[in-house]
């Protein structure tokens, strides 16, 4: 590859401890590639496993009604306003895919607000936003805004952990210049 994925060493599939190698061949099989951030936080095994657990406690969760276009569209959201390019690529192909919308996650990753979403997905992203640049500002009066559209408190937690474990996750992206996986790039534009 011409360009690295990271600025720091990406370990040989053939040298990671058994559980992490099973995790990354089960993604590939799945995807038919491997994402980056797999590789790139195989650096460091124990971290890649906290990290791993914790995006699926969030991620992959079936109760709460946020959908999982709901929380990628979170991750797109604000993962634009922290100018993580790894994040909005992959998690934008994610929404893409989630929708079934080939234009959603270019719209929300710019500008929320002009985007084909809903008034209730609208009111999620404000808050999210809020919490990624502002959430000391956050008070009853958000709250009172998201139940008014239907979220309960379960929900409104969700937001906030999906935005803050997700600041996390740019900010690592960033400091070690993860970069996107081609792959990424047109999935959801294009028929598989």
């Amino acid at each position: 590859m011409s360009h690295p994925i990271s600025r720091f060493p990406v370990p040989e599939l053939k040298d990671l401890p058994e559980d992490i190698r099973t995790t990354i061949l089960a993604v590939q099989e799945k995807a038919g590639f491997v994402p980056n951030v797999f590789l790139t936080l195989a650096h460091r095994p124990d971290e890649f496993r906290a990290f791993f657990a914790y995006h699926d406690a969030l991620m992959l969760k079936t109760t709460g009604s946020l959908s999982k276009a709901d929380r990628e569209m979170i991750v797109t959201a604000t993962s634009a306003k922290n100018n993580c390019l790894y994040c909005v690529v992959a998690h934008g192909a994610i929404l893409r895919i989630y929708s079934k919308n080939a234009l959603l996650a270019d719209q929300v990753a710019v500008n929320h607000l002009k985007a084909d979403i809903t008034q209730r997905q609208s009111a999620m992203l404000d808050f999210a936003i809020k919490v990624c640049l502002n959430s000391q500002q956050i008070s009853d009066a958000d709250y009172v805004t998201l139940h008014g559209h239907g979220f309960d408190d379960e929900d409104i937690w969700d937001i906030a952990a999906i935005t803050a474990f997700f600041g996390l996750s740019n900010r690592m992206a960033n400091v070690i210049s993860m970069r996107p996986n081609d792959e990424f790039f047109l999935m959801g534009r294009i028929p598989r």
